[in-house]
C-alpha cells in the first residue's frame, strides 16, 4: 500500500484520454484480435520479481500458449517511481495494458477516467466473489469495477506472550472487554515502571482508530444524494472514539502527538517496555531483526485478530496492499483481462501467498496460512475489513491530517470526543465536496 498525489494537470490529461477511449470504444471491453496484438505489457511492483516471479512466469506462459502470436512482456517498477513513470505514460499514450498500484492510489485514478471498466468481466475472474472486501472496495468507485484485487497485508494484536502469562491472562481474547481486561492485568503486573505500555498506541494512529469506528458500526463518511457527507460525529463513531480514547489513556505512554512510524512501534515494542500493540504482519519480522530489533524475543511473541466489541468477532481491520488494473488506453483490453484471469487463479495465488508470506486476495484461501504463526492470525483478520471512502477529494482529507487531528485532541484532552468528530466531520464534508 502506497500513498500519493497525483498531479492535476495529470488527472486533467488521464480524463481527456479516459474520454477519448471511451468514444472509441463499444460498450464491451474492446481489443483487437490475438493475432493483431503482439505484445502485451504488464507493470508489476518489484515486490513480484523479488517474491513470486515464478508465479509471475507461469501465468505468462500459460497465457501466451492459449493466445497464439501475443507475448507478454512485465516491466517491474519501483515504489517511489511509479506513478511518475505512470502520469508520463498515460500523458504520452504509452501506457501498459495491465498496471499494479497500491490500493489507496487507486481512488485518484478511478475518479479521473484513467481506468477501464471492468464490471462486466468480473463474474468471469477467479474467485470474484470472495475477494477481501476491503481490497474489492479500494478497486470500486461509483458502483463500478475497475480493479483486481491482488495481495493484502491487515493488522491484529502483536503481544508479549511471557508477559500475558506473567499477569495471569490464560486466553486469547475474544472480545473488546476480555482484551480490555487482559490490558489492566498488564498493567497492574508491569505498570510499576512508568515506562510501560499494555497497549502502545500513539495519537496519530488513525488507521487503528478507524477500526474501532468501523466497528461499532460507524463510517467516516458517506455519500448520499450526489454528496459526501462525514459521519464521525454520528452516534456509533462517537461510541466508539469514547471506547478506544479510555483504552489510550488507561493503558497506553505512547506520545499522544505521535504516530506509529515516529519511531516504529515495533521498535519500541522490542524494548520490552510494550505488552501488545496492533500493528501489520510485517511488523512481526521488523520486531525482531538482528540489526533493528531485538531477536532474543522470537520465542516471546504472539498475535491474534483485534476482537470486537461483538464476543467472537473480529474487529474490521484496514487492509493495505494492491491491486490490478487496466489503463483505459490500452487497445488490449480482453487481452489483459485473460492474463488477470491466469495471474489471479487460485493456484498462483495459493503460490503468491505461500511464498511471500501476504494474504491472497479471496477468503477462500484463508487456510493457506494456517501453520504460520507469524501469518495466520493477520489472515484470519483480514476476514472482516474496511477502507477509506472512495472519493476523489480523499487525499485532501489525509494530506490535511483532519482526523490525525481530531485523535490528538481527544487523547490530549484538549477537546471532548463530540465537539472535535463534529468538527472533524465538516471539515471531512467540506473535503470531499469540494470542487477540483
Amino acid at each position: 500500500m502506497r500513498l500519493r498525489v497525483v498531479a492535476a494537470a495529470s488527472v486533467c490529461a488521464a480524463l481527456t484520454l479516459g474520454a477519448a477511449a471511451a468514444s472509441a470504444m463499444p460498450a464491451r471491453l474492446a481489443s483487437p484480435s490475438a493475432a493483431q496484438a503482439t505484445t502485451l505489457r504488464v507493470w508489476l511492483q518489484v515486490d513480484a520479481q523479488q517474491n513470486w516471479e515464478g508465479a509471475v512466469k507461469a501465468a505468462s506462459n500459460k497465457f501466451e500458449a492459449s493466445h497464439s502470436g501475443v507475448e507478454v512482456k512485465v516491466e517491474y517498477q519501483t515504489w517511489n517511481e511509479h506513478l511518475t513513470k505512470f502520469d508520463a505514460a498515460l500523458a504520452g499514450s504509452n501506457a501498459p495494458d495491465v498496471i499494479e498500484l497500491g490500493n489507496t492510489e487507486m481512488t485518484k485514478y478511478m475518479a479521473a477516467g484513467a481506468f477501464a471498466d471492468i464490471t462486466s468481466s468480473k463474474r468471469s475472474i477467479p474467485n470474484s466473489s470472495t475477494w477481501l472486501q476491503g481490497l474489492t472496495d479500494s478497486a470500486t468507485y461509483k458502483g463500478k469495477l475497475y480493479g483486481v484485487p491482488y495481495y493484502a497485508g491487515a493488522r491484529g494484536v502483536i503481544y508479549r506472550t511471557d508477559q500475558f502469562r506473567a499477569a495471569g491472562i490464560k486466553k486469547v481474547p475474544n472480545s473488546l472487554d476480555r482484551y480490555e481486561a487482559a490490558l489492566t492485568k498488564l498493567q497492574a503486573k508491569f505498570g510499576k515502571d512508568r515506562r510501560y505500555s499494555a497497549l502502545y498506541f500513539p495519537g496519530q494512529y488513525w488507521l487503528a482508530s478507524m477500526s474501532f469506528v468501523y466497528d461499532y458500526g460507524g463510517k467516516i463518511a458517506e455519500f448520499k444524494g450526489g454528496k459526501w457527507k462525514g459521519t464521525l460525529d454520528s452516534p456509533q463513531a462517537i461510541q466508539a472514539l469514547t471506547r478506544l480514547k479510555k483504552i489510550v489513556r488507561s493503558y497506553s505512554k505512547a506520545n499522544k502527538t505521535g504516530d506509529e512510524a515516529n519511531p516504529a512501534q515495533a521498535l519500541v515494542f522490542g524494548k520490552g517496555k510494550v505488552g501488545s500493540i496492533i500493528a501489520n504482519g510485517w511488523e512481526w519480522g521488523y520486531a525482531l531483526n538482528k540489526d533493528t530489533g531485538n531477536p532474543s524475543l522470537e520465542d516471546k511473541i504472539g498475535a491474534f485478530p483485534m476482537p470486537s466489541h461483538t464476543p467472537g468477532k473480529f474487529m474490521p481491520t484496514f487492509l493495505g496492499g494492491s491491486d490490478l488494473a487496466i489503463p483505459v488506453t490500452s487497445r488490449n483490453k480482453q487481452l489483459a483481462i485473460d492474463w488477470l484471469k491466469e495471474f489471479t487463479g487460485t493456484d498462483l495465488m495459493r503460490y503468491m501467498a505461500t511464498v511471500g508470506k501476504v494474504l491472497p486476495n479471496t477468503t477462500s484461501l484463508a487456510s493457506v496460512h494456517k501453520t504460520n504463526k507469524q501469518v495466520a492470525p493477520f489472515a484470519r483478520a483480514a476476514s472482516s475489513s474496511w477502507f477509506v471512502p472512495a472519493a476523489a477529494n480523499w487525499v485532501n482529507v489525509e494530506n490535511k491530517r483532519i482526523i490525525r487531528n481530531m485523535l490528538v485532541r481527544i487523547f490530549s484532552n484538549r477537546g471532548g470526543v463530540a465537539s472535535e468528530a463534529k468538527k472533524a466531520s465538516q471539515a471531512i464534508t467540506t473535503e470531499l465536496n469540494r470542487s477540483s
